[in-house]
């Protein structure tokens, strides 16, 4: 019996399981990097969340909807966006793009800026289209193309080197038109956008957006525009909204994200606005996925739109309030980084900045010929015999690229002062054991 039992188990296991495309795409830099700072970081400051709460009067709009007298906030809402949610967001878009938005077609809520990416490239990817994707990129979308059976076209960009001894700015970062151009052809279905930029905290200029816009409305090709990030721009940057170029309007998706606009990422409500010839699309990959997202938080987030609307552009607001908080904690990082050597380069935007690890290889000795990069070697290191985490650049590169940034580590500075102090702690007393070893 035990002999026909193994026998039928065999029978049955023999095919593969899994879906091919979901080949090559199994592994994942978070599983590992989260479960290492779960098990051995003091500080973390490698995974993108704040620690410190949302603003009161979001907290309080929650527990209204939840506690209070329309007990329908507890039931299903409309499938593409609660209609208070989406009003507001179609008013409040539609005054930063100066268009006229309909809620009900240009606005699509999603369970967080992720669903709308997954939406995005399911509905627009077909088999052997080519998606290009800006190195450093957000980690998600180079399994997210290839799942919908996508080919993603890399371009990076290239770093040069500030004058006079400067701290590197994420400005000096840069596409390169020429190399850009060269990477759109007749297969070529959509660029992904991401700016403020995931890692680096690139916000790119007009001048840099409308080489993008150009070469989009040349070859007719989409536009999936990341902007998670638009309120966290330091230094008196603008952040530009490539919709608003000539011709982009009608070939763009916007992307936002409540859990960055308002310090509550775990609420996973994000949204995408756009025209009705491309929302319609994602409409049916999220009717026939998840279908639906948390009414009750949905009407929390409508109620901090409106708030935000109406005091739009006034100190008390809290998107003027957050990016001015979040600039001094960069500042602290920024100093105390180099401060011991670790060298950092200034972001525009974002919750993050990227570190030069290069005055510290001494304590992680290279591994020659090893497969993994130096920077995802140096950051496990770090996270085990220091307590602190954070996550290596080469995770925002795709796998040729890997090895050709591999000596930065990406740090989160939207964390609490105590959070950010004792990181500098850890810094400071590495620093006078390298010098007194």
């Amino acid at each position: 019996q035990t002999h026909f039992l193994s026998l039928s188990l065999q029978a049955k296991m023999s095919r593969p399981v899994q879906a091919r495309r979901l080949e090559g795409i199994d592994k994942n830099i978070w599983v590992e990097f989260v479960k290492l700072a779960a098990t051995y970081s003091t500080v973390n400051l490698g995974q993108g969340f704040p620690d410190f709460p949302p603003p009161d009067f979001l907290k309080e709009a929650f527990v209204r909807a939840l506690s209070g007298e329309n007990h329908m906030l507890h039931q299903y809402t409309r499938a593409f966006g609660h209609p208070p949610l989406v009003k507001i967001l179609a008013q409040f878009f539609g005054k930063l793009l100066g268009q006229d938005l309909d809620p009900m077609t240009n606005v699509m809520v999603t369970v967080g800026a992720y669903q709308a990416l997954f939406c995005c490239f399911q509905a627009f990817v077909d088999d052997g289209d080519e998606v290009i994707i800006i190195e450093p990129f957000f980690d998600c979308y180079e399994p997210m193309v290839k799942m919908a059976g996508g080919m993603p076209v890399f371009v990076p960009l290239r770093p040069k080197a500030p004058k006079d001894g400067k701290l590197m700015s994420s400005a000096d970062w840069q596409l390169d038109p020429a190399e850009l151009a060269s990477k759109f052809s007749e297969r070529t279905k959509a660029i992904v956008l991401n700016s403020p930029n995931n890692p680096l905290g690139k916000v790119f200029s007009r001048g840099e957006l409308e080489v993008i816009a150009d070469l989009c409305v040349k070859h007719d090709v989409l536009c999936i525009s990341d902007e998670v990030y638009e309120w966290l721009v330091y230094d008196g940057k603008e952040h530009i909204r490539i919709a608003s170029l000539q011709g982009m309007w009608d070939r763009t998706v916007i992307i936002g994200s409540a859990g960055k606009t308002f310090s509550a990422t775990g609420w996973k409500v994000g949204w995408t606005v756009g025209p009705n010839r491309l929302l319609q699309h994602l409409c049916t990959v999220h009717q026939n996925s998840v279908y639906h997202c948390a009414t009750v938080a949905q009407e929390a987030v409508a109620q901090g739109f409106q708030r935000e609307l109406k005091l739009y552009g006034k100190p008390e607001s809290y998107f003027v309030q957050l990016p001015k908080e979040l600039q001094q904690k960069r500042d602290w990082l920024i100093q105390s980084l180099d401060a011991v050597g670790m060298k950092p380069i200034i972001p525009e935007g974002t919750y993050f900045l990227v570190a030069d690890i290069s005055e510290f290889k001494s304590d992680v000795p290279d591994v020659p010929d090893s497969d993994e990069p130096y920077d995802s070697r140096f950051a496990k290191w770090m996270v085990k015999n220091k307590g602190l985490a954070a996550i290596p650049l080469s995770a925002f590169y795709c796998g040729a690229h890997k090895n050709n940034y591999n000596h930065f580590i990406r740090f989160c500075f939207a964390k609490e002062e105590a959070t950010l102090k004792a990181a500098n702690d850890i810094l400071q007393k590495w620093k006078r054991e390298k010098t007194n070893p």
